[in-house]
């Protein structure tokens, strides 16, 4: 499962994971229902997500998985509001090191700098939630779509072979996304 894209069946068996564990939990503590914060965003698959959570729900009598279709327009600003009006921090990538490498290939390909983990600063734009209009276009319908096909074509046309994984991200090494007339990378969608 090494290679699989993001969304692919490392991901399933990831939510699976967790939905189960949360699952159990619930149970044992007397919960009657379960939900979670994965479903929020449009770089994940709801659909995954939920069919995860509907799948451990159902190993336990009484318990529920609350499904909500969070990706909505309207739930998006209102996640960037409270995200702002919080500051929570801003992961750049899903948290597993598969990701973590795909995604810092992917920028290093597109010129963008690698994701910085932890610390004050971010490997792109600010480290924490800021600006409500900014965060939501960061992660709008048309920029996600936009990175999966682009990683799907990467990942379909490589294969396992790592050497040819490096080969495809060549195709992108004169991109830059919102690059501005003196060079320098600014702008929303910058991944």
């Amino acid at each position: 499962m090494e290679y699989d894209p993001e969304r692919g069946h490392r991901c399933t068996e990831c939510f699976d994971m967790r939905m189960e564990r949360c699952a159990l939990y619930a149970h044992e503590h007397g919960f009657d229902a379960i939900a979670t914060t994965n479903a929020t965003s449009r770089w994940k698959d709801a659909k995954q997500v939920d069919d995860s959570g509907f799948r451990a729900a159902a190993r336990y009598d009484g318990l529920k998985y609350w499904a909500y279709d969070w990706q909505s327009d309207e739930m998006t600003m209102r996640k960037y509001q409270i995200s702002a009006n919080e500051r929570f921090y801003k992961q750049e990538y899903c948290g597993c090191s598969y990701s973590l490498r795909d995604s810092n290939d992917w920028r290093k390909a597109n010129g963008i700098p690698k994701i910085q983990i932890g610390g004050e600063t971010a490997g792109l734009g600010d480290r924490y939630f800021s600006d409500p209009l900014v965060d939501a276009q960061e992660e709008s319908q048309d920029v996600v779509d936009e990175f999966f096909a682009q990683a799907n074509e990467l990942a379909e046309a490589a294969g396992k072979s790592v050497s040819e994984r490096k080969k495809a991200l060549k195709v992108y090494k004169d991109r830059r996304k919102a690059e501005a007339c003196d060079g320098k990378v600014n702008g929303l969608n910058n991944w």
